[in-house]
């Protein structure tokens, strides 16, 4: 026998469940519409918007990596002068290979730190090279010439000398950021500001000193100044691959933090993230990247900003998992895909690089005149 205390709960359990049903019952006879109408569109918060961006992504991905990948074993093995498989095949092989390997490092280099450079400064127009690293790369070279004559500069390709100069690029980021970010007034705009000034000006004195050099001194010193994988020399590679790699690493094993610093300083910092920190130690890594490209081959303004531009559209998303990558990819396939055409189609090696930065010129001004604002 069921008590009546048992008896009222059992009815007030069932009691809402019927009044729902019943109260369903009437919604679908009133909107019989909503009974057939299709199920809501499943979303998420991944990386990617839907599962036809993600695609299109690996489509986009693998396809660059196969035509890069061409594009440097045509590098290597193309109009090589000696029958394959000959010891003088394999020496050619190899003295371009140090080409190719200067261009993946130097593309690694400057679409991973351009990324990264785009998230801290929340600016997607503004570049890394913003910040002095080509100015006081043209001090360096320019004053050694002014010293020491042509002879010095060619005694100056030295692993010491390449050292050197990722230390004082480096040395000279760390400055400016303890300075202008780590006070009580940090700001962002100051730093770049700072950073502009300090490239305009080292630039004068740097055109100062080549009016007083002799025609044939200048035009050693012009063919230097240009960037190019020419530059660089096998002997600085045991020491720029390890500072890649390891900076590469950690930027892209932050790259959540990255994510969270891409929504600004407040939304970042609301959601427990320590802002200044991850700021100042992202813009370090960058900061190294940048000196071992431009110590490496010579100063490339605006590759990183095209390449980035690139990745921005190719990826579509905002995760930096898929960001670097898709930069990098990019960056070779530019370097090595512009190599390929200009020395083996057009017979013109010395203007890859200007040819880089005239289309990257193009693009920037194209994005400001897009946008409308920096």
């Amino acid at each position: 026998m069921v008590s009546e205390t048992t008896a009222t709960g059992i009815e007030n359990y069932v009691q809402p469940q019927t009044d729902d049903a019943a109260l369903a019952e009437r919604e679908e006879s009133e909107w019989p519409d909503r009974a057939t109408a299709p199920a809501p569109e499943h979303r998420s918060a991944g990386a990617f918007q839907n599962p036809q961006a993600a695609r299109k992504y690996w489509i986009i991905l693998i396809a660059m990596i196969i035509v890069g990948g061409a594009a440097g074993f045509g590098l290597l093995a193309y109009d090589n002068p000696m029958p394959y498989g000959t010891e003088q095949f394999w020496l050619i092989a190899e003295r371009r290979f140090n080409s190719v390997l200067a261009m993946l490092i130097v593309a690694v280099c400057q679409a991973v730190a351009t990324v990264a450079f785009h998230t801290v400064t929340n600016n997607r127009i503004i570049t890394p090279s913003i910040m002095g690293f080509e100015s006081l790369y043209m001090v360096i070279h320019t004053s050694t010439v002014y010293f020491f004559g042509v002879a010095g500069i060619i005694e100056a390709r030295t692993t010491v000398t390449f050292i050197g100069q990722v230390i004082l690029m480096v040395g000279m980021s760390l400055v400016l950021y303890s300075w202008l970010l780590t006070g009580r007034h940090a700001n962002m705009h100051a730093m770049l500001l700072v950073g502009i000034i300090i490239g305009g000006g080292l630039g004068s004195v740097s055109t100062f000193m080549q009016r007083m050099l002799t025609p044939s001194e200048f035009d050693v010193l012009t063919a230097r100044l240009f960037g190019s994988v020419n530059n660089a020399d096998s002997d600085y590679y045991p020491i720029a691959i390890p500072l890649v790699v390891g900076a590469t690493a950690l930027l892209y094993l932050n790259s959540r933090r990255l994510n969270l610093l891409s929504l600004g300083r407040a939304t970042a910092t609301n959601l427990g993230l320590n802002y200044r920190f991850h700021s100042i130690s992202t813009l370090i890594l960058i900061s190294v990247l940048m000196a071992v490209s431009t110590a490496l081959v010579g100063p490339m303004t605006f590759l990183g900003f095209l390449v980035a531009t690139l990745a921005y559209q190719f990826a579509d998303t905002y995760d930096h998992r898929y960001l670097f990558p898709m930069a990098a990819v990019t960056a070779f396939l530019v370097l090595a895909g512009s190599y390929f055409v200009m020395n083996h189609i057009f017979y013109a090696q010395g203007v890859v690089s200007i040819i880089i930065e005239l289309v990257g010129g193009t693009v920037f001004l194209f994005v400001i005149l897009r946008k409308g604002r920096l």
